[in-house]
């Protein structure tokens, strides 16, 4: 048998390998597993507030003794938080850097750090290598990790079995809801705000006290978010109402500033959370290219030794008020906060509103509390079992030193003990244990009189565990010593009122003048001012093309366009550029962004959607019908609007009626029919077919549709119905025997 190449066999052990599989079975067995280890081992934070990489590093500190000692380098830290975090050193200096006071990401820092570590307010701003900077734990990593060696959490495995770990941090205050915290997992993301620590302590205290305080008396309490780079909080109790009820809802942020009268600027002096200084660079930057902000000169960025500042030149002349409230408009100097409470509970994702979070927190703090108790208690009565039998050998301690030294093996100095003065194992091993100078009556007696105090502590811990009230009073006055020792003012300013700066509105940015609208029936546009058509009106025009509509107006003013698919094209006439007479103009399908095939029929320049002003349409099946402008006023400023007109049959004109006037229709058999646009009944639907205006025969149509004053036909008034629908009259130009009548006289 001829050997087989070893290519051949890899092929054959693959093939091998390879099974059908539903895609339902997957998903179950490939991807749900790193869905759900990224939810509740990375993004996620927990109910303590922290990530599992939070946690890690800071229990890696507080085994380095970093709680107390001095400061160490950056980089001995994340060495040590490896034997705890796996993935890789870059990844665990970033969640460091975030935790300093250097950066400024949390209100209250777990890290106190020496050295650069960037700013959470800037991209460009980044922290030096891990072998430059020093860090240890902040003071308030004591309410974080308090207990920890108490079993007031569970302890688990690290990844390789070396080390121990806690699954939470017994933290003592709601940090869920005082560190702002972000993350995006598979399928579902989280992003809290933070709160103030005072109010937060205050009230949770509320809560532990009346379990069914209703949020809006939270608000009351809990004001509103607070962050580190301060900034204003543009007030909505209603929504935010929403976010306490719920968990999810979004409020506005707005920067900080003060007008430098001296040197006509503006100096921007904080900023909301979730910007950047170089992303408020660019974006005014770009309205100034554009034209869109014609009132700076220039924009630095002045951050220093004395903080955030970014500095704003204006122009002669400017109002700082006008300018900030365009600004906000245009740039992330205002910005929005979308809020996301998705927190891990019970190894579950949810999204809660913040009394929920409170609560869930008031219970696991319970069950921190209740375990540190029992540590406490269990250490007492060990105490006391040792103790119990100290003084068992009180009775005679020369018969304890007799046995001990008339024992020949050391290994039945406990047994002979136990037997000679009937106590356990454990306390003959401690007897066993004391320095020979202990063995006197006095220091003997002085360590029995302690077993009448460690009774009293014993019952009175055990009562405590039994009390959840009592347990909850513990809280209460940790609450209230964190808040004494850590709560600080509020930095971000609540603004009540959003009026506070006039409204900025893009219109008053647009330089008025008088124009001459003009739109051709081939499609083109021009915008010509005014004063350009004083030295004449040559105008261009491609082949066969020709003016359709053509109407004087101000450069402030909107234009509507529309489409042989019944579709309106709203725009501003600020956004046509200027031109000449002899210019082509802006083809408006193009410039609009019209569908493929898509011709502009229609143009009229409008002041607004008047409920007395109607739009007009005739078709070439002898319908007519009258919608109401009303009909075509929309919330949004939508430029694309579907459905403006009937496409059961062609378009033959469309007017604007501000007040009546006559139309005349002509049908393709030459015949003639005029009326008011008063006969023309409303329709509110702006679809509608309409009704008969003009009856014709089979296979006719209606050719033109035209104002009387536009009338190419001198004899068009004799055409003239008081009642719709009408039937037409041959007109008199193409009417043989009117002809010969003419000629005979």
């Amino acid at each position: 048998m001829a050997r087989k190449k070893k290519t051949e066999i890899q092929q054959e052990v693959v093939e091998a390998e390879i099974k059908d599989q539903l895609i339902v079975d997957t998903l179950e067995t490939n991807y749900m597993p790193y869905a759900m280890s990224v939810i509740l081992s990375r993004a996620i934070p927990e109910i303590d507030g922290f990530k599992p990489a939070h946690r890690k590093l800071l229990f890696t500190m507080y085994k380095m003794g970093l709680l107390d000692g001095p400061k160490t380098k950056s980089a001995n830290v994340v060495g040590e938080t490896m034997k705890l975090n796996p993935h890789g050193d870059q990844s665990i200096y970033d969640t460091l850097v975030r935790l300093t006071r250097g950066n400024e990401s949390l209100l209250h820092p777990f890290i106190d750090s020496k050295g650069s570590f960037g700013k959470q307010y800037s991209s460009s701003l980044k922290e030096a290598a891990a072998r430059y900077t020093e860090c240890k734990l902040a003071p308030i990593c004591r309410e974080v990790l308090g207990g920890i060696n108490k079993n007031s959490v569970d302890m688990i495995d690290n990844y390789d079995g070396s080390i121990k770990e806690p699954v939470l941090m017994p933290t003592a205050f709601p940090n869920i809801l005082v560190s702002a915290n972000t993350g995006i997992a598979v399928g579902m993301a989280t992003n809290i705000c933070s709160f103030n620590l005072a109010e937060v302590c205050d009230g949770t205290i509320e809560l532990i006290k009346n379990p069914k305080t209703s949020p809006d008396r939270m608000l009351d309490i809990i004001k509103g978010p607070d962050f580190p780079l301060g900034a204003q909080l543009v007030f909505d109790r209603d929504k935010m109402r929403t976010i306490y009820e719920t968990g999810a809802g979004s409020f506005m942020m707005r920067s900080k500033y003060v007008y430098d009268k001296s040197n006509n600027c503006i100096d921007v002096l904080e900023i909301p959370y979730s910007t950047t200084i170089e992303k408020i660079i660019e974006e005014i930057t770009k309205g100034i290219s554009e034209g869109k902000i014609k009132e700076l000169s220039d924009v630095r960025d002045e951050i220093g030794f004395d903080g955030f500042r970014l500095t704003l030149d204006l122009k002669r002349g400017t109002d700082p008020e006008k300018l900030m409230a365009k600004l906000f408009k245009l740039t992330s100097l205002q910005d929005s906060f979308a809020c996301n409470f998705n927190i891990i509970i019970d190894k579950k994702p949810v999204v809660l509103g913040v009394n929920d979070i409170l609560l869930e927190w008031i219970k696991f703090r319970l069950g921190c509390v209740k375990r540190e108790l029992e540590f406490d208690l269990n250490a007492k009565r060990d105490k006391l079992h040792l103790l119990l039998g100290l003084g068992k050998i009180l009775l005679d301690i020369d018969k304890a030193i007799a046995i001990v030294r008339g024992t020949e093996k050391e290994a039945d100095v406990v047994p002979n003990l136990m037997k000679a003065f009937d106590i356990t194992e454990i306390q003959a091993e401690y007897v066993a244990e004391i320095k020979l100078r202990y063995l006197n009556r006095e220091y003997i007696l002085n360590r029995v009189k302690e077993i009448s105090s460690l009774q009293e502590e014993i019952k009175d811990l055990e009562d405590t565990i039994k009390s959840e009230k009592r347990m909850k009073d513990i809280i209460i006055k940790q609450l209230t010593d964190i808040k004494k020792k850590y709560g600080i003012q509020r930095r971000t300013e609540i603004i009540y009122d959003s009026a506070e700066l006039p409204e900025y509105k893009p219109e008053e940015d647009v330089e008025n003048f008088n124009i001459c609208a003009v739109f051709t029936k081939q499609g083109f546009f021009k915008k010509i001012p005014l004063t350009s058509l004083r030295s004449g009106e040559n105008h261009l025009f491609k082949d066969g093309d020709y003016i359709l509509c053509r109407q004087n107006s101000e450069n402030i003013k909107s234009v509507i366009f529309l489409s042989d698919q019944g579709q309106m094209y709203r725009a501003k006439l600020s956004d046509f550029k200027s031109c000449k007479a002899s210019d082509l103009g802006d083809y408006i399908p193009a410039k609009l962004g019209f569908d493929e095939g898509e011709r502009a029929v229609y143009m009229k320049v409008l002041d607004g959607y008047e409920d007395k002003h109607n739009m007009i349409y005739v078709f070439e099946n002898g319908k007519g019908v009258k919608v109401p402008m009303s009909a075509y006023e929309t919330k949004g400023n939508r430029k694309k609007l579907t459905g403006a007109y009937s496409t059961k049959s062609p378009l033959v004109a469309a007017f604007y009626e501000d007040e009546p006037f006559n139309i005349a229709l002509v049908s393709d058999a030459k015949r003639a029919i005029l009326f008011s646009t008063k006969l023309i009944p409303v329709k509110p639907t702006r679809t509608a077919g309409g009704v008969t205006l003009f009856s014709l025969k089979k296979g006719q149509k209606i050719a033109a549709a035209f104002r009387e004053t536009d009338s190419p036909y001198e004899s068009i008034s004799k055409y003239r119905k008081i009642k719709l629908p009408a039937t037409g009259s041959v007109l008199e130009e193409f009417d043989i025997n009117a002809q010969q009548v003419k000629m005979d006289i």
